[in-house]
């Protein structure tokens, strides 16, 4: 099937707001999927997913850099985190290659309309470092994180990032900052995940993974710089937003399935 000029620069515009919101709060699969879907119709939906994970890694590599030059990183729990992730979503793309993942969605809609009314009413959610866990529940809460949002990244993906940070924040005790650092270093384990998976399948169109990666990571880089410079009550609100827009998309997935 041939892909025109016009459809990868669509594709780019997509991949750089993508890389910018994700960079922040998570929540570009929310950007770039759907487009990708849009502008794809008569590729199979396999491809599509598989391809967007390059740039999805690309701009995920660009913010964490940015984040772990000026963020303190716990290297010993991320070490953790991200393998058990990487493998956790190698193998939920595994199951997306052989089942369909629709019956998902209404449990992810009401899942974000408590996320979304939670953030809003807690005006202190995530604005400081709060830790009372003792080092064997952190580490149980740790790997719970990784293999569950590890396996929901390779099976499904939008959202993960926002996911992430909300694990980080309520299970973990990180401040909104924090939190991103270590989700994006979590979402590139994921995204690695699955990418190693596609590629053995042979399901990646490199055409358009490569410009869009680029846009991605140019997206990312932009976005990072401005939420370590803004501080946690611009991400807070972000997220908000993010969640909000992830709520909104879902819900018309589920009643576009009744």
């Amino acid at each position: 099937m041939e892909i025109h000029f016009w459809q990868i620069v669509l594709l780019c515009i997509a991949a750089f707001a993508a890389g910018f919101v994700d960079a922040i709060v998570g929540g570009g699969g929310l950007i770039q999927t759907p487009a990708a879907l849009v502008i794809l119709p008569y590729f199979p939906v396999v491809n599509v997913i598989g391809s967007l994970k390059i740039p999805a890694f690309s701009g995920t590599s660009m913010a964490t850099s940015q984040y772990v030059r000026q963020v303190p990183i716990r290297w010993k729990l991320i070490t953790i985190i991200c393998t058990l992730a990487f493998f956790a979503s190698f193998a939920g793309s595994q199951v997306l290659t052989l089942v369909s993942n629709q019956f998902m969605k209404p449990v992810l809609l009401i899942v974000l309309l408590g996320v979304a009314i939670y953030t809003y009413t807690k005006k202190n959610f995530g604005q400081k470092v709060i830790k009372n866990h003792s080092p064997q529940t952190e580490l149980l809460l740790a790997i719970t994180t990784s293999l569950l949002l590890g396996f929901y990244d390779g099976f499904i993906g939008p959202g993960t990032g926002s996911f992430l940070i909300l694990a980080f924040i309520s299970w973990l005790g990180f401040d909104f900052l924090n939190a991103s650092a270590h989700a994006k270093m979590v979402n590139l384990a994921t995204n690695l995940g699955s990418i190693f998976l596609f590629f053995i399948k042979g399901k990646i169109i490199w055409a358009i993974a490569l410009p869009m990666a680029a846009s991605n990571a140019l997206g990312g880089y932009l976005g990072a710089n401005l939420a370590i410079a803004k501080g946690n009550k611009f991400i807070r609100i972000f997220f908000l937003c993010i969640v909000i827009a992830t709520l909104l998309r879902f819900t018309y997935d589920v009643i576009k399935q009744l």
